[in-house]
């Protein structure tokens, strides 16, 4: 569904080039040096060159967990064939992915305003061969890793190296595992509650749905119910629900 877009929109960069018209990014310098043209003879260096000129992260390396992520934002985002990207370079991208063949991209260094530049550039300089991956045998130099998966670098064509450094997918990627891992938390915390509540002989009573719909906040209005049910059916809450003099739980409890 999506290749016919991809091919469209590499079409018409070609037909760029080929009438030779100055469009930014395509057959031009980048920033300051938009003006200056690029003979049609120059634009894959151009392209390899902005990749190499902009791999200058530092630190070290971005967990591969959050690699592979940062790589399937950026093949969704080409995939939506808006980004004049060849339909072979995205298919070496989806094969890496495919090969659990990951770049070594280092976790610092990404201003995130523009783009996240930097660490784009570490994982597009694999495509071309240039830097390390990780595979499931180890780290290699990114030849070595692409020849062991039958994989071939790519030769980038024009606006290819543009489009693939520019993106906030490694900001996006650091985003989303960080909510993971808080919705991970959210359910732990979630047990731990109802757990702790039930230990201390605490009653379900402030989790009543009639008191949280009133604060209209559907996050406070899901935690309540999902602790009302996990503690549904406690024979520990059963055994004090009469006859216990407490007027109300501590307010670590119930607050």
């Amino acid at each position: 569904a999506c290749r016919p877009k991809i091919k469209a929109s590499a079409e018409a960069v070609a037909r760029i080039v080929a009438k030779g018209e100055p469009v930014y990014g395509i057959n031009t310098g980048f920033g300051k040096l938009a003006s200056v043209r690029i003979p049609a003879e120059d634009l894959e260096t151009l392209q390899r060159n902005i990749v190499l000129s902009h791999a200058a992260g530092v630190g070290e390396p971005m967990p591969v967990a959050v690699c592979r992520l940062m790589m399937a934002l950026k093949l969704a985002s080409l995939a939506q064939g808006a980004s004049g990207v060849r339909p072979q370079t995205i298919e070496l991208l989806e094969a890496m992915l495919a090969n659990d063949v990951i770049p070594v991209v280092p976790a610092q260094g990404s201003v995130g305003a523009s783009g996240d530049l930097a660490p784009l550039s570490h994982m597009t300089a694999v495509m071309i061969g240039v830097g390390e991956c990780f595979t499931p045998h180890g780290r290699f130099p990114a030849k070595v890793a692409f020849v062991s998966h039958g994989l071939e670098p790519v030769t980038l064509g024009a606006k290819e190296g543009l489009a693939l450094l520019n993106g906030t997918q490694f900001s996006t990627a650091y985003a989303l595992a960080a909510l993971f891992e808080a919705e991970v938390l959210y359910q732990s915390a979630l047990v731990a509650g109802a757990l702790s509540t039930d230990a201390a002989k605490g009653s379900d009573a402030p989790f009543d749905p009639r008191i949280h719909v009133l604060r209209k906040h559907p996050g406070q209005v899901e935690t309540a119910d999902a602790l009302r049910n996990l503690m549904a059916g406690s024979a520990i809450r059963e055994s004090h629900r009469v006859g216990d003099e407490r007027v109300q739980d501590p307010y670590c409890l119930r607050c």
